[in-house]
């Protein structure tokens, strides 16, 4: 399987998340199987760095190692979901039991959805019915070395329109 990473750098050798951001998933290495997704990060991410240009990098993940691995799958952003988002973006440094987490992605649209279930201006139910309908890509968090040493890198894509 091709998975995508958007970035302002070539990431030949991804690592684990570092640091205590509050992401979906945890501090993790995320890639998703949206090409045209990881080209809008790439783009975000070089705006908002202000160095570097929107770079898509291409790796090949062995769907096989799923199996030999720990691996938390969300289908759909229900309550299960949504409650592990809420989590990973209340507690930063608790300690997450997967190698991998996929799921789909709280993009821009989402956001403001989950920042309002967390305020308590939805309920859970009300906040899942709003998030359903968005169509919401894909993304992979590579929470261990063992999880990435089953991603290996081909080649990566300048986007030389942005």
């Amino acid at each position: 399987m091709i998975l995508y990473h958007g970035s302002n750098v070539v990431v030949e050798a991804p690592e684990p998340g570092h640091g205590l951001r509050a992401m979906d998933f945890g501090p993790a290495f995320y890639t998703t199987s949206s090409l045209d997704q990881a080209l809008r990060w790439a783009r975000a991410v070089a705006r908002r760095r202000r160095h570097g240009q929107p770079i898509v990098n291409i790796y090949q993940f062995d769907e096989q190692a799923v199996a030999s691995l720990s691996v938390q799958l969300f289908k759909s952003p229900d309550e299960a979901w949504l409650d592990f988002v809420v989590e990973n973006r209340t507690f930063p440094q608790h300690i997450i039991p997967f190698d991998l987490v996929i799921g789909p992605i709280a993009n821009d649209s989402t956001i403001q959805v989950i920042d309002d279930y967390m305020l308590g201006r939805y309920t859970k139910t009300e906040a899942i019915n709003h998030l359903l309908p968005q169509n919401l890509k894909d993304q992979y968090a590579f929470l261990s070395a063992d999880a990435l040493s089953h991603l290996h890198f081909r080649e990566y894509e300048i986007d030389e329109y942005a």
